[in-house]
Formats: C-alpha cells, sequence, structure tokens
C-alpha cells in the first residue's frame, strides 16, 4: 500500500482554514471531499487566490472538491413490506465494491466489496461490521462476511492493525477489536480449517494491542494501550497515539479544548480514546459522570474492551490447537486466564452487582453503572452468582419500554440514557442467555424488535440509535443527526426477527 497521508498533511493550510472557518455543518464533510485535482495543485491555487479581495473559501472548496455521497440517498422504502425485506433491499443499497486509490482522498482503498453504515458514513467501520454480519449471516451472504473479514485481515497485514474505519485520519486508533468474533462467523460457516487461514493475522491483532508490555514491567504504569494494575497484573485501556484535534471533528474539539481549561493535548488523547472506544460519547468516560470536559478515557481499564480482549486470546489458542502447536496453545490460555482473574479482581464490583470500568490511576472502580456489564457474561467470564445480580441490575434499572438504555445518566451525550444502541442489545441477549436468564433476554429481545419496527412503519427508516425511553420519538440525541441506513441496526433486527421461525 502507497503511504497514506491524512488530510491535515495533504491539504495543510487549507485543512486549517476550512476546519477553523466550518463552512460546513460539520467537522466530517470535507475530510471525506474527494480532491478533483492533484493536491500540490490544489494547494498551488489556494495559495494564490487566498488573499485576493472577496475570495470565497467555500465556493473555492466546492469548485476543487466532490462532497461525500449519501449512501442511502435516493432509496425509496415501502413501509408496507416487512421489514426483513426492507433490510434485504438495503445490502445492495450498503454495499461497495473494492476501491480504487484516489490521490488526496482520506479513504484507504479496500482490496474487496463491503458494506457501508449509511447516512453520512461511506466508510467502513470496525466494530459495526461485526453486527451487521449478524445479518448478512441470516441473508445467506456469507461471502461478503468474507469479503470483509478479508478486507480486515489486509488492514491488519499493511497497516499493523485494524483502523477505526478505511480512512485516513482513523490511522492513529483502532476500535473494540471484534476481529477474532467475525473469524468465529467464518469458522460457523466453513469451520475450523479456516482458522488456519487467519490465525497469523489473529496473532499481529493481538500484537498490537499488547505493544509496550516490556516497557510495563519496567515500571511503567501505563503505556499505548496497556495499563498496570496494583498487584502487576495487566489489563488493557483505550488508547489514540494522537494528541491532536480529531480532523473530522475539529471545530469542535478546539472549542471544548478552548472551554474545558484543560491541557488540550491530553484532552484530544481521552477524546480520540473514546472514538476508539465506539462509545463516543459517554459520561461512562467523564470523572464527575456529567460534564465532557472532565473526560478521561485513557486513566480507565473498561470491562468491555477486556473482555474482547480475552475472546481473541482464546481464538489465538484454539487456533493453535487446530494446527496442533500444544506450547502457544498453552501459552494463550495462560493468558487469558490471567486476564479473567485480573477482570474479576479489578472491575466486579460486589457491592453494586456490576462490572464496572476500573481508574487505575486512583485505583478505584468508577462507580458509573453502563451496559458493558453485560459483555463479561457474552464471553462466559462471570459466575452464575454474578450473572445474577447482573441480570437483576439490568431488569431493574436498565430495561425501558423500547429495550436497554447504554448508561443510567441523562447526560445529553449520545451513548447515555435515553438511547439504546443495536449492538449492546445484542451483547446482552446474548450474554442473559448464556447464564440461562431467557426470560430477560427475550423481553429485551421484543421490547426493541417492537421499537425497531414500529419506527420502520412510520418513517420507512432503520436508524442508528433508539430512544428508548420515550416510545413517541423516533432516537435521542447526540453529536450528530440522527443517521439512516443502518448497518448495525439492520443486522441485528434480521438476526433477532431470523429466531422467529
Amino acid at each position: 500500500m502507497d503511504k497514506l497521508s491524512p488530510p491535515d498533511i495533504t491539504f495543510g493550510p487549507l485543512f486549517e482554514a476550512v476546519q477553523t472557518e466550518r463552512i460546513f455543518p460539520d467537522s466530517k464533510t470535507f475530510v471525506d471531499c474527494t480532491p478533483k485535482a492533484a493536491p500540490g495543485l490544489i494547494l498551488k491555487q489556494y495559495e494564490a487566490e487566498k488573499d485576493r479581495p472577496g475570495f470565497d473559501l467555500k465556493a473555492f472548496v466546492l469548485k476543487h472538491f466532490e462532497q461525500p455521497a449519501d449512501y442511502s440517498s435516493g432509496f425509496i422504502a415501502d413501509r408496507n413490506r416487512p421489514v426483513e425485506e426492507h433490510i434485504n433491499a438495503l445490502w445492495p443499497v450498503l454495499s461497495r465494491q473494492a476501491d480504487a486509490r484516489v490521490e488526496g482522498s482520506s479513504l484507504i482503498p479496500l482490496p474487496h466489496p463491503y458494506i457501508v453504515p449509511g447516512g453520512r458514513f461511506g466508510e467502513i467501520y470496525y466494530w459495526d461490521s461485526y453486527f451487521t454480519m449478524l445479518g448478512l449471516q441470516v441473508a445467506g451472504m456469507s461471502k461478503m462476511i468474507e469479503h470483509m473479514v478479508d478486507n480486515f485481515s489486509y488492514l491488519i497485514d499493511t497497516i499493523g492493525f485494524i483502523p477505526n474505519g478505511n480512512r485516513t485520519y482513523f490511522l492513529s486508533r483502532s476500535q473494540p477489536p471484534f476481529y477474532s468474533l467475525m473469524v468465529r462467523l467464518l469458522v460457523e460457516e466453513s469451520g475450523e480449517k479456516v482458522l488456519e487461514k487467519y490465525l497469523p493475522f489473529l496473532e499481529k491483532e493481538y500484537a498490537f494491542w499488547m505493544e509496550g508490555a516490556g516497557e510495563l514491567v519496567k515500571g511503567a504504569t501505563a503505556i499505548k494501550h496497556l495499563a498496570r494494575m496494583p498487584d502487576g497484573s495487566t489489563l488493557n485501556r483505550y488508547w489514540d497515539s494522537s494528541g491532536q484535534p480529531r480532523q473530522e471533528s475539529y471545530g469542535e474539539d478546539i472549542e471544548l479544548a478552548e472551554a474545558s481549561g484543560r491541557a488540550p493535548q491530553q484532552l484530544f488523547h481521552d477524546l480520540r480514546a473514546a472514538c476508539e472506544s465506539g462509545w463516543d460519547f459517554s459520561a461512562r468516560w467523564f470523572r464527575d459522570g456529567k460534564t465532557f470536559s472532565t473526560i478521561r478515557t485513557t486513566e480507565l481499564a473498561p470491562v468491555d474492551l477486556n473482555a474482547l480482549l480475552y475472546h481473541l486470546e482464546i481464538m489465538i489458542a484454539r487456533a493453535h490447537a487446530w494446527i496442533g502447536d500444544e506450547s502457544k496453545l498453552e501459552h494463550y490460555r495462560q493468558k487469558a486466564d490471567q486476564r479473567k482473574e485480573a477482570l474479576q479482581k479489578y472491575c466486579w464490583d460486589e457491592a453494586s452487582g456490576y462490572f464496572q470500568d476500573y481508574d487505575f490511576v486512583h485505583r478505584q472502580r468508577t462507580g458509573i453503572p453502563s451496559l458493558a456489564t453485560v459483555f463479561p457474561l457474552f464471553f462466559f467470564l462471570a459466575s452464575e452468582e454474578q450473572a445474577e445480580k447482573v441480570a437483576q441490575n439490568i431488569r431493574r434499572h436498565f430495561l425501558k419500554a423500547g429495550g436497554l438504555v447504554s448508561t443510567l445518566l441523562h447526560s445529553g451525550q449520545q451513548w447515555d440514557a435515553p438511547n439504546g444502541w443495536a449492538p449492546l442489545q445484542w451483547i446482552a441477549i446474548q450474554g442473559l442467555r448464556n447464564y440461562g436468564h431467557f426470560e430477560l433476554a427475550e423481553e429485551i429481545k421484543n421490547r426493541w424488535i417492537a421499537l425497531n419496527v414500529r419506527v420502520f412503519e412510520n418513517t420507512g427508516k432503520m436508524v442508528e440509535k433508539y430512544n428508548v425511553e420515550d416510545m413517541s420519538l423516533l432516537a435521542g440525541g447526540g453529536e450528530y443527526p440522527v443517521q439512516d441506513g443502518f448497518g448495525w441496526s439492520n443486522g441485528v433486527l434480521l438476526r433477532l426477527l431470523g429466531e422467529e421461525g
């Protein structure tokens, strides 16, 4: 792959001017634009024109760049047909073919077809894709699942990890590591032999998340994605290597930094780390549980991340079992056992009955309940007693008219109440089933399906998130307007409806 250059490097002063003056409704628009000529020529033209009287920056950009497409625009939904038919009719609309490299574009070209979420999101997203694949599996589109896993394998091979999405401005961070679960879907489709093909990529992804382990042993509290616990054990954190404003949210981040009074670089690390978590944003990451400027993501060992990495260790061990490498099988099983022990010790809070994120800087759990508590159930990391307490808390506090809220906090952030998100419904439902809480799982499933279907019948749309508290509304707030399409909502709903047969 050619050297990839993010928009701030490619367009330098033009990028700075466009994002600072905020000529588009949000900062993502410009970084997704495609230049109509070589970037050097556009920059030369900009330098020649920018100081002239009456220079119109937006007109200049519109002249020299193609604006990003809306990938679900032009699709007319038939609200009279079943929602399953609507979702299956959307797959071609949300499909992208293998990409060609365009000089100056932020899109990282992928060699195989893939599914984009929809709305303003014209690129593949890492953790979204697993939940989209659940629907593709029901739809019999196993070849598309394989294409998408092969795209992620290609990114691991060429970049060293799976970025947040296939955009150059995501090259400093990943997203929740669901790759091992995607490989597990292929194992379900084709058998254990698949593991041999994907083992090198599983191990390379693991190496990315564990980079710096040697330095951590020497005494550092945290380095990159790793954090040392008080007893010397290791858990992982979300981390983005850049301390700059997010290119796709440039103006917004500068504004927050100026208002917060915090050291900008640390604030930007925490904002970006929250983006890597997928929960961007939630008061789950806020020190005071309510104020955006108190975000401290990099100080936390999150429950969900460590549960996912436990599964990655288990899958690598399983692959080594298949190829007959007993020593590596034992090595990764031991890593998984050590992580399970540390997660139990630092993230389980007996008094509240929740798995919570652990603040390794202040050596205490955050005290903020969130649906991340169900991840240990999804991966069989909880005891029966712990699962019982989690189930009681889910029913008592998280279950609303339309499904489960992500947290109990009404912060105005999109990953907090009153919003519910498809991936968390699926993780919760499956996690509860794993421990025999079938009635509660069925209740969540039925409420979520009913809400999704009602919104579709009223609007003709599947959306990225839903307001599960107020059934008269379509969806909740957040940092950008509700997007329709929508990959993971489609996938989870199709999977849940597929269980009805």
